[in-house]
């Protein structure tokens, strides 16, 4: 079953692990996509507010990110670039140990959640891993993040997958609508339009 265009906007609450909300717009743009979003939330008592273009090819594999934060430690701004064969540079310098990802993961977004599961276009039962450029919300900080994509069986006609982070010893199931974009983040955000 695949994905519907994209709509022009999408918005989450979040909760639980954070208290906040973020609004993404979403356009295509020549070959690919521009996603313009604003993210901000109190976690563990501390404030941030991230706010990032990301531009994706029409295969959904990251190729930049403009990401800008603010937090009680202060204001940090970064570009992401990625080429065609999986080699990442930020704020112009090569970053090997992200070598191989292609996507963007940020904390403080359940949109990019998004970008492997389109991707990666997997069947029932298919799976695959997904390594990511993953994002910090308080002090944009890049770290690799291995990832994993299960897909399951669909509930009704939303798409689910079984999402593993092993680094964190996270897992949990998520739900997309026809859109391909989160539903339900367990622990993090709902959609809130």
């Amino acid at each position: 079953m695949p994905f519907r265009d994209l709509p022009q906007y999408a918005a989450w609450q979040h909760r639980e692990a954070r208290e906040g909300f973020e609004v993404v717009f979403l356009e295509v743009d020549g070959d690919g996509y521009r996603l313009e979003g604003d993210t901000t939330a109190v976690e563990d008592g501390r404030a941030w507010a991230v706010d990032y273009v990301i531009t994706l090819d029409s295969g959904w594999s990251t190729r930049s990110a403009r990401v800008s934060g603010r937090s009680a430690s202060g204001t940090h701004q970064l570009t992401l670039e990625a080429d065609r064969a999986g080699r990442w540079s930020i704020n112009g310098g090569a970053e090997r140990h992200l070598d191989g990802c292609r996507d963007v993961d940020l904390e403080s977004s359940s949109l990019t959640n998004a970008f492997p599961v389109h991707r990666l276009g997997l069947e029932i039962g298919e799976a695959a891993d997904a390594p990511a450029a993953y994002v910090r919300a308080l002090d944009l900080r890049v770290e690799r993040l291995e990832q994993r994509y299960v897909r399951l069986d669909n509930d009704g006609s939303h798409q689910r997958y079984r999402y593993t982070a092993p680094d964190f010893g996270f897992e949990c199931q998520l739900l997309y609508d026809e859109h391909g974009l989160v539903l339900d983040y367990p622990g993090i955000a709902v959609r809130a339009v």
